[in-house]
């Protein structure tokens, strides 16, 4: 099977800086998109910012200019590199991944999820 592991959340003073990393293993064929969403207290999962395999990005507006998303083809790993942090940006932040994996003698594609890390802003 396949599993997104992230490293990296803690808490941070505002306008600090954080960086997420996030691997995925398992039986691996190929991963189209993979991205960051996050979730606070008492609000829905909203998406932060994804990246397709070729590179193209994608970011919420509430992220644009302090955030960048990159990732490593060859280990399969996402990261989200956070700048100027806000206190709004406090939440649970998720890894995700669209992933053809090998399954017998052939593929399945599914969504897959991280465990979820912490991030807090605050002084």
């Amino acid at each position: 099977q396949v599993q997104l592991v992230e490293s990296g959340g803690g808490l941070v003073q505002p306008g600090g800086s954080l960086r997420l990393s996030c691997a995925a293993s398992g039986s691996i064929f190929s991963i189209n998109v993979m991205g960051w969403y996050r979730q606070a207290p008492e609000k829905q999962r909203e998406l932060v910012a994804t990246i397709a395999s070729g590179g193209r990005t994608n970011y919420v507006d509430s992220v644009k200019g302090r955030v960048t998303i990159s990732r490593d083809n060859a280990k399969n790993a996402v990261y989200l590199q956070m700048n100027s942090l806000k206190p709004e940006d406090t939440a649970v932040y998720y890894c995700y991944g669209d992933i053809t994996y090998v399954r017998g003698r052939g593929y399945e594609r599914n969504d897959y999820w991280g465990q979820g890390t912490q991030v807090t802003v605050s002084s």
